[in-house]
């Protein structure tokens, strides 16, 4: 066996049996080297092994908490061990490494059921539950600059399920423009609703100015971070122009931002949603990625411009995410544990550039 998985399983068995209790300070890697005769990296890897699980949790300059108790999660067993289920650094893909780790949803849909109870079966208000979207305010307020009020946020179950409701708030232009090439099944989801695509071809930076220029819409759909299928990010300047062209035309809008969560940079990129204080951006983004893809939760931000009128338009819908997913999303947003699965992201891409 691997010098790390030793140490790891160790570890894991002093925490489950409670020689280091909830909130305690781990011994420090340098420490743990010396002590046992390995390697910083070796430690590292059983560390980070740990905190994955959601055993232990790291702190900036101050070191590794255990984050265990006992009826928390579901520890993993020597069987599951075997079967390959827990080996971190085997796994195959990035996005594997870059999902939210079992045992952290675990604890949190433990709390969620504790501490919701029976309102789990009573129904969503038809913009999502009241007190995710009092938590996803806070959430975007700290970690993205964005300052939105809840009654501008509608739940949905995944970014398809906001394409439709878009369609239905804006679908009376009945012409989007749409970045080429883009996400097929959000074309595909627009032209099923009755409206026309104009194809703006993509430049080096973002949809082509000449193409822009010349568009004849009232509705622009964007992704100015990390744009699928090119992966082309918009500079300032670029989102500017974006800003100025719904300016000059009355225009409103669509800023999708499935994947500006992850970015490598110190901070997230700058949304237009923020830019524009909401004034004609409609902003979406989901927790697929972030998450997991059988996490289908997205959410969509409105301007307050015609605010009221465009919430009517749908008011007949009923919300499409099922209230557990909701309880469960407000205690990873409220316990702060889903910034910092995006933070281990962030730091691991960054790790794996340099």
């Amino acid at each position: 066996m691997k010098k790390y998985m030793e140490l790891y399983r160790e570890m894991r068995q002093d925490i489950v049996e409670g020689r280091y209790g909830f909130s305690e300070r781990l011994p420090s890697k340098r420490y743990l080297s010396e002590e046992r005769g390995i390697s910083l990296i070796t430690v590292e890897h059983a560390l980070a092994l740990l905190e994955e699980e959601g055993y232990i949790e790291g702190k900036e300059r101050s070191g590794y908490f255990v984050s265990y108790q006992e009826g928390d999660v579901f520890p993993v067993t020597d069987k599951e061990e075997k079967a390959g289920f827990i080996d971190f650094f085997k796994r195959k893909t990035a996005v594997s490494r870059e999902q939210m780790s079992y045992p952290t949803i675990a604890k949190a849909v433990r709390r969620a059921m504790s501490k919701y109870q029976e309102e789990i079966l009573e129904a969503s208000e038809m913009q999502g539950k009241f007190f995710l979207r009092r938590a996803l305010k806070e959430y975007l307020r700290r970690g993205r600059g964005i300052f939105v009020e809840e009654e501008q946020m509608i739940l949905g179950a995944g970014a398809e399920n906001l394409y439709a409701l878009l369609a239905q708030i804006l679908g009376e232009e009945k012409r989007f423009a749409v970045e080429s090439p883009s996400y097929d099944k959000m074309q595909r989801i627009y032209e099923s609703h009755g409206i026309q695509l104009e194809l703006l071809p993509m430049g080096k930076n973002g949809i082509e100015s000449a193409a822009l220029q010349k568009a004849k819409t009232k509705v622009l759909h964007v992704t100015p971070f990390h744009s699928y299928p090119t992966g082309i990010t918009a500079d300032a300047s670029k989102r500017r122009e974006y800003l100025d062209f719904a300016h000059r035309n009355g225009a409103v809008i669509i800023e999708d931002d499935y994947d500006s969560e992850f970015s490598p940079l110190g901070k997230p990129e700058d949304c237009l949603f923020s830019m524009e204080a909401g004034e004609n951006v409609f902003y979406m983004n989901s927790f697929s990625k972030t998450i997991g893809p059988a996490f289908r939760m997205a959410y969509l931000l409105l301007p307050k411009k015609n605010l009221k009128e465009n919430l009517e338009k749908i008011a007949f819908y009923s919300c499409s995410v099922p209230v557990l997913e909701q309880c469960i999303l407000t205690e990873l947003l409220e316990s702060g544990e889903f910034e910092r699965h995006i933070n281990r992201v962030r730091r691991s891409r960054r790790m794996t550039k340099v």
